[in-house]
């Protein structure tokens, strides 16, 4: 397919703080040169917020939906839900789904996009730590050891990992199996399982990751916050 426009979904509990920097970068990548005639819209999921959450989103010209169901299932799919309300309806659209505590690179719009127009029905991709808790040392090796396992010494890399700051699916196929299932957590694991079962063209590459927050007490429990907290308690010596 050869997108007309590409939707960003940014599901948010309370990131009034970080959500400025995801939507600044969002902003940035919109503007790469190649999607000079593609419609980029970006929807933030504004999840049971109390906070500025909703002010910042609105402030930097993002579409928002409010809901307070307190899962990140139910929110990413509540941002698709929208923009593809807008955009009226699935035809010639990419969505394109990142969190609010992560940056996209500049060229991250433009590479989905093409990555698109290559036939490819979902891209999924890995992301890098911004910065790590400096009380725990040795975290960003462990890390990293565990990260690039299967990594080989040569040629591409058809990683494992699955995240919902860095993932892409032509709108078609994400309805076609349903969209983001309603789980508080791995609903990003959800979709790209559900693609593959019904034959969807998936692309696993880290040719464009994705930078996000390195800390230990995220917003959602069970997912890649929770598994750097674990790492940190490994790297803690016995007491």
């Amino acid at each position: 397919m050869r997108p007309r426009s590409l939707a960003v979904l940014v599901p948010a509990h309370n990131e009034e703080d970080l959500l400025p920097g995801a939507l600044d970068a969002i902003r940035a990548a919109a503007r790469h040169p190649a999607l000079r005639r593609v419609r980029v819209l970006t929807v933030v999921a504004a999840d049971d917020c109390s906070d500025g959450t909703v002010a910042a989103a609105a402030q930097a010209g993002a579409d928002v939906v409010r809901v307070t169901c307190r899962n990140v299932g139910l929110a990413r799919a509540a941002a698709a839900d929208r923009a593809l309300e807008l955009l009226d309806g699935p035809e010639g659209v990419w969505l394109a789904s990142t969190d609010a505590d992560s940056t996209v690179p500049p060229h991250w719009l433009a590479f989905q996009h093409a990555r698109a127009v290559e036939g490819w029905d979902a891209v999924v991709g890995t992301v890098s730590v911004a910065e790590w808790p400096q009380h725990v040392p040795g975290l960003a090796a462990r890390h990293q050891s565990h990260y690039v396992a299967s990594r080989p010494a040569h040629g591409p890399w058809h990683h494992p990992h699955v995240h919902g700051a860095n993932l892409g699916v032509c709108a078609d196929a994400y309805l076609a199996v349903g969209g983001f299932p309603a789980l508080p957590v791995s609903e990003d694991h959800g979709l790209v399982a559900a693609l593959g079962a019904r034959g969807h063209r998936i692309l696993r590459t880290a040719d464009c990751p994705v930078t996000t927050s390195g800390r230990l007490a995220p917003r959602a429990h069970g997912g890649f916050g929770d598994h750097l907290a674990g790492l940190a308690l490994e790297e803690s010596p016995a007491s």
